[in-house]
């Protein structure tokens, strides 16, 4: 089309199946055949490869299959002439390409797969009898054939694929290049991983540059006798902070709005499907006269509806807020006070590091037992989308997270009063979860990849009766299919592994805003993680996890407005406290 063709095109979907006991003679009747002839039938390029265990089946689409399932779905994209449009083919010269040059983003691409995938039904003229292992089962009329085989356990997953071109390119101009210090290619993170990833980066990026200033101020301060100064330097250090930290979030806004309009994204990204509009689901919503004629015409009962949802979702949160409050109070508050008392007791340091270790291997313990109960109580709340879900999880677990870390550093400072042991006692920890938290986040995606291929080899030896001989992994994408997901911590019901990457993050910020009068220092501690940070989480996504499934982002969320409500807290503390002082 016009030299539309010259994208190159990838494999990126992958279809997981068990391998076949019994072959069926007739493979007219197998329905994984049924499944690969349909997926050809949808325009799509189908590869089969044999693995060690399973069976995949890889996806790619030419552009033209994209673009026709684009126009389908009513995709809107910027046109040049400066207006959003409903996607056409016919006219695909009109609109505005991505920063790389393709004509769809990564998260538009993986909505056409999911359509053209999902949308496969049986519009024939009655049920089809399908066969798998001699299991048989029928293939009803208008259903759709990748739930089916779902359904019966016949596909087992179904997941996006690492471009290993592109892949390769980011690992080497990305993720182990550490002379660029903080600099990333944020649009090449946006074409691969899509919006919520690169924001997530851009972040991280901005906030480990501006890092420095602080740091650099804080060893000063640290290091540097300063004589009868030094007591003027803390005043115009807690100033220089707070100033430092309001002009960061500022120009943050600035940047994230810069990165939108460069990736033509507008905040009201999508109509997210679980949003609802007067209990109706919002993709039911044709036009403002269907939607009245659905609701009726009398003003006042469609004032009720919306008044009476909106105080049960209030009523709903606040009961589920409570909860989480009181459940802090009478299960985590006595178990922080005996991990301050016996800090207090013991002597020698190494013990302390190590009780500070098993401490905070507890604390994200019995959090993530919290966080899962926050996901289940969010599931009785009337949010209007996925988005307010998310947020609402995102103040819990935050709240869960922050009481339980900092409940025993607050009891250190009401029992002491002493700058010099609260100052050991941060040094311990930040230097305990800069170690512990770097460590787990590395090496636990690694360490479940080699049992996940331990089970498979296992598995296969018995099968064939011999504990001898090496059994290779030889596909890539078997490989990528043994690899863990990017997930949550607390599970992936409204999150994905972004949500593990901002809590860390903003308890960071909180540690170091909090604490800086105490111990200056930890700025330094802080920009030395964020540097590394970079790298590291950037090796985790492409060597280490699946390709994370795209979602749709405009900004972090609420975790600009937690980062927002730290830095008025802690000026208006700062505040009070130079007010006493003078």
């Amino acid at each position: 089309m016009n030299g539309q063709g010259e994208e190159r095109t990838a494999f990126e979907i992958g279809v997981v199946v068990p391998k076949r006991a019994v072959k069926e003679r007739d493979e007219s009747f197998d329905c994984v055949e049924v499944l690969v002839e349909e997926f050809k039938q949808a325009g799509l390029i189908v590869e089969k490869v044999i693995g060690i265990a399973d069976e995949f089946i890889k996806l790619a689409a030419p552009l033209e299959t994209l673009g026709r399932a684009a126009a389908e779905l009513q995709i809107k994209k910027p046109t040049h002439i400066g207006m959003d449009l409903q996607f056409e083919w016919d006219e695909v010269e009109a609109f505005v390409r991505q920063p790389d040059g393709s004509l769809f983003s990564w998260w538009e691409r993986f909505r056409c797969f999911n359509h053209l995938i999902y949308g496969i039904v049986n519009k024939r003229n009655s049920a089809v009898g399908l066969k798998f292992d001699g299991k048989e089962f029928h293939w009803e009329l208008g259903e759709s054939l990748l739930k089916r085989l779902e359904a019966e356990g016949i596909v087992k997953q179904v997941f996006p694929l690492h471009d290993e071109i592109k892949r390769k390119q980011l690992l080497r101009n990305w993720a182990l290049n550490w002379w660029d210090f903080t600099s990333q290619p944020i649009d090449d993170i946006y074409s691969y991983f899509g919006t919520k990833v690169a924001t997530y980066f851009a972040f991280l990026g901005m906030y480990a540059r501006w890092m420095l200033f602080p740091a650099a101020l804080g060893i000063m301060l640290q290091l540097v006798d300063l004589g009868s100064s030094q007591s003027m330097m803390l005043p115009i250090f807690f100033i220089s902070i707070i100033l430092w930290a309001v002009m960061f979030f500022q120009f943050w806004k600035r940047k994230n709005a810069a990165l939108l309009a460069r990736w033509q994204i507008s905040y009201s990204v999508v109509a997210d499907p679980g949003c609802k509009v007067l209990g109706l689901d919002w993709s039911s919503l044709q036009s403002p006269v269907e939607l009245v004629k659905k609701v009726g015409t009398d003003r006042a009962r469609e004032k009720e509806v919306f008044q009476r949802a909106e105080w049960f979702g209030h009523m709903m949160r606040f009961r589920n807020d409570v909860i989480v409050f009181l459940s802090i109070i009478c299960l985590q508050l006595p178990f922080e006070l005996a991990y301050a008392h016996l800090y207090e007791i013991t002597r020698p340091d190494a013990l302390k590091f190590g009780l500070t270790a098993i401490y905070l291997l507890a604390i994200q313990y019995f959090t993530k037992i919290g966080g899962k109960i926050s996901v289940k109580l969010i599931k009785y709340e009337s949010n209007e989308s996925t988005e307010y879900r998310a947020d609402s999880l995102v103040y819990k677990v935050f709240g869960l997270y922050f009481m339980q870390s900092y409940i025993g550093v607050f009891y250190h400072i009401l029992l002491h009063r002493d700058f010099k042991t609260l100052r050991q006692v941060l040094i311990q920890r930040l230097i305990v979860s800069l170690v512990l938290e770097n460590l787990m986040e590395n090496s636990l995606p690694y360490l479940k990849y080699s049992y996940r291929k331990y089970g498979v080899r296992h598995k296969k030896r018995h099968e064939k009766g011999s504990s001898t001989g090496k059994i290779q992994f030889t596909s890539r994408v078997e490989k990528e299919y043994l690899k863990p997901s990017y997930s949550a911590s607390i599970g992936e019901e409204l999150e994905d592994g972004l949500f593990d990457d901002f809590l860390e993050l903003a308890l960071q910020f909180g540690m170091i805003m909090m604490f800086a009068c105490a111990f200056p220092l930890a700025f330094a501690f802080a920009a030395l993680n964020n540097v590394t940070e970079i790298r590291a989480d950037a090796l985790k996504l492409l060597a280490m996890l699946k390709r994370p499934v795209p979602r749709a982002a405009a900004t972090i969320g609420a975790w600009l407005n937690i980062f927002q409500v730290f830095v008025f807290c802690f000026g208006l503390e700062k505040y009070c406290h130079q007010f006493t002082w003078l």
